[in-house]
């Protein structure tokens, strides 16, 4: 990761959006920002926190360590998304990593200026605090889902989240490129397991996958597999 030039305009991301005009012209003397390699930490779980990224460019999955040779990915993000706010608390360590699946530009705030901002812009703080109502009750459901759902529906929610994060284009592939391994890190399964499903999907008509490209041929029945699943 190395620091670029200037290229936030001040108006995309959560952060400038949300900060009061007063406050933009301090943003924009302690922000820098960083060019990220595809396949990059943006930090690891475990380290200390910096500071706060937003993204400016590009989009990244941030994951957990499930065992000593898997992972689960928690969420992705994207552009104007916020990045490392699991590490606010009062132990100062990421709880989570992030990765680049594409070469990306971030904003990086460091937390003592992050903290002031928070108390200077309302809004910023208010909003805010309702991401992270939302990100809780995303991991209650996720939780929920890795308990109660089979693996083909989990996979199939997976490939049905994934579109609606990233859209799906006139020709069906979702606006992302993801390896096998992290679409089953995603659904929580195996390897193993989403290839077996993959190939059943495919049998169906349902989507199919050439190299890291997803194309979705019926989402209906995607929907239709998660549904049965909850009867």
């Amino acid at each position: 990761m190395k620091e670029c030039s200037d290229l936030c305009d001040l108006k995309s991301c959560f952060l400038c959006k949300l900060c009061l005009p007063e406050w933009l012209p301090a943003l924009a003397v302690k922000k820098r920002n960083f060019e990220v390699k595809k396949g990059e930490l943006l930090f690891n779980e475990g380290d200390a926190v910096s500071g706060i990224y937003f993204v400016y460019t590009g989009n990244f999955k941030v994951h957990k360590r499930w065992d000593k040779e898997k992972e689960l990915i928690i969420r992705f993000a994207t552009s104007g998304d916020i990045v490392g706010h699991m590490g606010l608390g009062e132990k100062l360590f990421y709880p989570v990593s992030a990765t680049a699946l594409e070469p990306s530009v971030v904003c990086f705030l460091e937390m003592d200026f992050f903290d002031v901002t928070l108390k200077v812009n309302a809004n910023l703080t208010y909003e805010l605090m309702k991401f992270f109502a939302n990100e809780l009750q995303n991991s209650h459901r996720s939780m929920r889902n890795l308990a109660h759902m089979s693996v083909k529906a989990r996979i199939a929610q997976a490939f049905v989240s994934l579109g609606h994060q990233f859209g799906i284009d006139e020709n069906g592939f979702i606006g992302v490129e993801m390896s096998r391994q992290d679409i089953s890190s995603f659904a929580g399964t195996t390897y193993e397991t989403l290839f077996k499903v993959l190939n059943e999907f495919a049998k169906l008509k349902i989507l199919t996958i050439t190299g890291r490209k997803i194309q979705v041929l019926d989402e209906t029945k995607l929907l239709e597999i998660i549904a049965n699943d909850n009867v």
